[in-house]
């Protein structure tokens, strides 16, 4: 990324708060902040840059599709897709790529006042754009040691952390670009994934080898999601826990009710003004 698209991508969405998540993550949290009282009449846009899986924009199309069969007002984010350049010098790729990203970000800034960016789990050109404008960075992650040297490598032997991951380091240069644009750091939050309710040796290594990165390589924890079927059932119809509220015909188990719990409580740990 050069560095008049880098000064160029800073400055944009000065006034929109921009959160990027990585990987399934992303879907439905869109919907999931339109559905929020707290973020009433607030308009929330959406780029995915996950071109080869599109898990977001198959989400979006799966919503769509429920509320014109439904006949359903469900609140629906604006959506911008982005292609990859098909330039075949990097240089000329970067460039356009870069352009792409510019002209996405400007066409949502008028119109939104949350932006969710849905990256894919490799690093890219539109991936390292995508983290420098970011004002509140979602990793999610399995629970296993496999998804933690992700972040950081580990002694076998003694399992402490000897040093940061590939990933990890380009959020550091990406966090040094926008303190020398004298932007405020970028916010990152680890969101523990498939939590699984039995106790483990694995399960109890990754959560104090987290707590102890945190520290070193700097992003906060937040409250996880169990390994839950209804997630994975809600996809097809791109519905999220708090659309259901508003069916007639729901009725909630326990395990729903936990769940519910869990994406409010991811909310809430966001800290997203609504301003």
């Amino acid at each position: 990324m050069s560095d008049s698209s880098i000064e160029q991508a800073i400055a944009m969405l000065a006034l929109t708060e921009k959160v990027v998540v990585e990987g399934a993550g992303a879907v439905g949290l869109a919907a999931v902040i339109e559905n929020q009282k707290t973020f009433k009449n607030k308009n929330v846009g959406i780029i995915d840059l996950d071109i080869r899986q599109k898990s977001m924009f198959r989400f979006l199309e799966n919503r769509s599709d429920f509320c014109r069969k439904q006949k359903s007002d469900l609140p629906r984010p604006t959506f911008y897709k982005i292609d990859q350049s098909n330039k075949d010098s990097k240089a000329e790729s970067n460039s356009e790529e870069e352009k792409r990203f510019a002209d996405a970000l400007t066409t949502l800034e008028e119109t939104c006042d949350f932006l969710i960016i849905d990256c894919p789990g490799g690093i890219s050109n539109y991936v390292k754009m995508a983290h420098t404008v970011a004002d509140i960075l979602v990793t999610p992650m399995n629970d296993s040691l496999i998804d933690f040297d992700l972040l950081a490598k580990i002694e076998a032997s003694t399992g402490k952390v000897v040093g940061p991951s590939i990933y990890s380091e380009m959020v550091w240069e990406c966090r040094q670009i926008r303190a020398s644009a004298k932007h405020p750091p970028i916010d990152w939050v680890i969101l523990r994934n498939r939590i699984s309710h039995v106790f483990s040796k694995n399960k109890h290594q990754v959560g104090n080898s987290l707590k102890n990165l945190s520290k070193r390589i700097g992003f906060r924890l937040s409250t996880g999601f169990s390994e839950r079927v209804i997630f994975k059932e809600l996809f097809l119809s791109g519905l999220t826990l708090l659309d259901l509220e508003k069916m007639a015909d729901w009725q909630p188990t326990l395990s729903h009710i936990s769940a519910r719990q869990e994406m409010r409580m991811l909310l809430a740990g966001l800290n997203l003004t609504g301003d």
